[in-house]
């Protein structure tokens, strides 16, 4: 079962090109108000009828279904606001892994900035467990167009509400000033966490 969450708070107050007002209500409205929605299904999903499940309309079926995109926004955003906080300067394994795989650090930056552009909700550098590349993947919705078995190491968010207070509709200039943000010691963190270097070297040598 999943424990009942808490508000992980903002390690900033304001950010270059990022407002204290804009990362507050992003924070506390947005990310908060998940956050108890999580504990809210949990909490329904205790006393809910199983034997009345149905896949055309059931309380279970919503609570189920809903509760992915609950605990995938509370995931994505506090992945959000721990990869920003930095200098921008990507360093260290990650950026040995994005130069490897995507041939360098600029054609990544291209692709990633593209996709933040073209998707409808989030993008995700992730770490994909089975063919061990580092991958950038765009999803509409906090639940839809997740990958299993990959890793989220850099996140973004290109929901409306993550800049429109900054920048309005602008969003090439709120991904520019994201980027500038960046966090990379906390994404190297991620894969020191994991061990995605031993692993990424073991499966080489396997292969």
């Amino acid at each position: 079962m999943i424990p009942t969450l808490e508000v992980k708070p903002l390690p900033y107050t304001s950010l270059p090109g990022l407002s204290e007002n804009q990362l507050k209500q992003h924070h506390d409205v947005l990310y908060g108000g998940y956050v108890k929605k999580v504990n809210e299904i949990q909490g329904k999903l205790k006393d809910v009828d199983l034997s009345e499940a149905n896949a055309t309309f059931s309380m279970v079926r919503e609570l189920k279904l809903e509760e992915t995109f609950a605990v995938d926004a509370v995931k994505l955003h506090e992945g959000y606001f721990a990869n920003l906080g930095g200098n921008g300067q990507a360093s260290g394994p990650v950026l040995d892994m994005i130069n490897e795989d995507y041939g360098s650090y600029h054609r990544w930056e291209q692709d990633f900035r593209a996709a933040g552009m073209g998707s409808r909700g989030w993008v995700v550098l992730a770490y994909d467990l089975d063919w061990n590349v580092v991958h950038n993947f765009s999803l509409d919705a906090h639940n839809f167009g997740d990958i299993f078995n990959a890793i989220p190491l850099f996140i973004l968010d290109v929901y409306e509400h993550a800049y429109f207070i900054d920048y309005g509709t602008n969003r090439k200039d709120y991904i520019s000033a994201f980027m500038q943000n960046a966090n990379w010691d906390y994404v190297n963190g991620i894969v020191e966490k994991y061990g995605l270097v031993n692993r990424r070297k073991m499966m080489k040598k396997a292969a």
